[in-house]
């Protein structure tokens, strides 16, 4: 039996062989465009013809395949599958916060919120009713996306304060992953936690007197970040040069300026209820007048504290007022992009959203970076426009991100962009890397948690995914197996997320022109601690282990059992081999895609791990389990999501 260190020095050297056989490889695999239409480009809805390019597909539109879902989409196809998660029911994040508070009696924090979102994010049984499985994979996937492009962060301390703020505006994500992208846009703007964020909320027209000027946050990045962004584009999504081949500003400041005038005038939705209500007014822990639970509402309506009060909002009449507002000049805008005085806050507002959506920027902006989110960093022009085509065709649908969504993943260049170009492919999330993992290797909380109703003690145990809460992300505040992975649910550094789209990576990547979004959060330390923290689940975290006390709130273990018979038949030595394992791990965590080199290498070292390996395990099997999985997820070929 071999101490302990030699085993973890043993690790790292294979470690540093199969990103050698990943770096050498990853790169090399050189495919002509001819496969494209050997596939052929008509049949992708009625797919998949094998399980990797299921997985391949899952690892796009979910959060990580497993090997039931596998089956099921080469069962049903692809367009089957896509009618099946349009039909799902949403799951919320202020039901289980409800639930928390109302059934659990527990003071609700955001412990319990990031609790809903992993609950939502790896599916399962819903915590008031068993009966009830979450499946809606792609809708939560989208909310996900919409999450990093309309960012909202708890590292807002006021915010912080309040979960059911992030829980409420998570929500109107879900409900809209599908929806319309308009509809969406006002609903983010009039949410308290995005009113609070970037300052609209209490946002009054300017009175010098008082050293009162409107807040140009909101106004600025509404456009910047969340419809237009900064150079006009063409429907491809490529910048418009003028005639000296500089980019073409989509506004100036002096729009800025007239958009922070517009969102004057809006405040908390009144509250004037008394007591815990079950989430569906005020919140638990309101004070009069502050609702996060409800749209703002303007001054000048009854339903707000200040009763009808119009003198919050500039409507271009007072004597510091702008008037005749100038909004975004393109062709076909409303009135020229010129907002009239004398309006209320609300019908002003009405007027700048539908000016910024009647922009031809929308479609193309907001195509690419879903398709950075779901597929890969680099889409092609073609691709980008095919799917900027379908977001304009259905600019009045209230299902247009439905078609977005379906457009993104049924593309030719999504389906097998992998196969004819080397740059294809993005740099895996670190939360999504770890819902995959989690997922493929049914993780559940075995522990359990235990509260009262009534006279009656209840224990929750054993459920698949549950409580995959607060203290087990990577990274996370909580994380007893190291921090600095620096991604957590709704917990961006900045409006700006963890990562630009259009982040240029150091090195051979920037002299590419080849964005790679998700580097700019890969530092040595992160890098470092994942691997740390991977050790940690692949090797200690299994359903098995005994609980403690200190196992009763956040800990998730997976089921390594489970693949004991791939692993081996238990008699050990060379009649043993470790294929079936790995080839069940590259089609479940690599959709087909590990490299040969990067296969013989994982198995020449799993092969010596055989009956007569006996370190920290009672049976050799899941030691092989664990190095396998803990090689696999250390990998730049598992890394980068092709």
């Amino acid at each position: 039996m071999l101490p302990a260190r030699n085993v973890r020095r043993l690790l790292r050297l294979a470690v540093m062989l199969v990103c050698t056989a990943s770096g050498a490889s990853a790169f090399a695999q050189s495919h002509s465009p001819d496969a494209m239409l050997r596939d052929g480009f008509e049949g992708a809805a009625a797919g998949p013809t094998n399980d990797a390019d299921a997985s391949r597909f899952l690892a796009q539109a979910t959060f990580g395949p497993t090997d039931a879902d596998i089956a099921h989409l080469r069962a049903i196809g692809y367009q089957a599958w896509l009618n099946e998660q349009f039909a799902a029911p949403p799951t919320f994040e202020m039901d289980y916060l409800d639930w928390v508070g109302n059934t659990l009696h527990e003071q609700v924090g955001h412990q319990n919120r990031r609790e809903a979102w992993f609950l939502a994010a790896l599916g399962g049984p819903d915590p008031a009713n068993n009966a009830l499985i979450h499946t809606d994979q792609l809708r939560q996937r989208m909310a996900f996306a919409l999450s990093e492009i309309l960012v909202v962060s708890d590292q807002n301390a006021q915010l912080a304060e309040f979960p059911e703020s992030i829980a409420y505006y998570y929500d109107i994500l879900v409900a809209n992953a599908f929806g319309n992208y308009r509809a969406l846009l006002e609903q983010v703007t009039l949410s308290p936690a995005m009113g609070t964020y970037l300052n609209m909320r209490g946002n009054q027209r300017a009175d010098p007197t008082r050293n009162i000027h409107p807040d140009e946050n909101y106004a600025r990045e509404i456009n910047q970040l969340f419809s237009i962004g900064l150079v006009m584009l063409k429907p491809d999504g490529t910048p418009q040069l003028d005639a000296g081949g500089h980019p073409i500003p989509t506004y100036s400041q002096a729009t800025i300026s007239a958009f922070a005038h517009v969102f004057t005038g809006w405040n908390w939705y009144d509250c004037d209820d008394n007591g815990f209500d079950n989430f569906t007014d005020c919140g638990p822990d309101y004070t009069t007048g502050e609702n996060w639970l409800h749209p703002m509402a303007p001054y000048d309506q009854p339903n707000h504290p200040r009763n009808g009060d119009p003198s919050y909002h500039d409507n271009g009449t007072g004597p510091n007022d702008m008037h005749a507002k100038q909004l975004l000049v393109y062709p076909g805008a409303q009135a020229g992009g010129v907002l009239a005085d004398g309006g209320s806050a609300a019908s002003d507002l009405q007027f700048a959203l539908d000016n910024i959506y009647g922009h031809p920027n929308v479609g193309p902006f907001i195509a690419r970076q879903l398709i950075q989110r779901l597929v890969t960093s680099n889409p092609s022009p073609a691709y980008v426009k095919r799917v900027a085509d379908v977001f304009n065709a259905n600019r009045t649908s209230p299902n247009q991100l439905r078609a977005v969504a379906q457009a993104i993943l049924l593309d030719p260049e999504a389906r097998y962009g992998h196969l004819y170009s080397d740059k294809y492919g993005k740099l895996r999330e670190p939360l999504i890397a770890l819902t995959h993992f989690w997922r493929a290797m049914d993780a559940r909380h075995t522990c359990g948690r235990n509260f009262t109703q009534g006279t009656v003690q209840y224990h929750y145990a054993n459920q698949p995914y549950r409580y995959a809460g607060y203290s087990t992300a990577w990274g996370t505040d909580d994380d007893q197996y190291g921090s600095g992975v620096a991604q957590a649910p709704m917990n961006a550094f900045s409006v700006f997320n963890f990562f630009k789209p259009s982040y240029l990576p150091p090195g051979e990547m920037t002299q590419g022109n080849l964005v790679g979004p998700e580097f700019q959060l890969q530092t040595e330390s992160v890098i470092a601690n994942t691997a740390n923290s991977v050790e940690g689940r692949a090797f200690y975290f299994d359903v098995a282990r005994v609980c403690d006390a200190g196992d009763d709130f956040g800990e998730v273990k997976v089921n390594h059992a489970k693949d004991l018979a791939l692993a081996g038949s238990g008699s050990g030595g060379a009649a043993d081999p470790a294929d079936r394992l790995v080839d069940a791990y590259n089609k479940r965590f690599m959709s087909g895609q590990m490299s040969p080199f990067m296969r013989q290498t994982l198995l020449t070292y799993l092969n010596r791990i055989n009956s007569s390996w006996t370190e920290g395990v009672s049976d050799w099997r899941l030691w092989r389990i664990h190095t396998a999985l803990y090689l696999i997820f250390n990998s730049p070929e598992y890394m980068v999501q092709k």
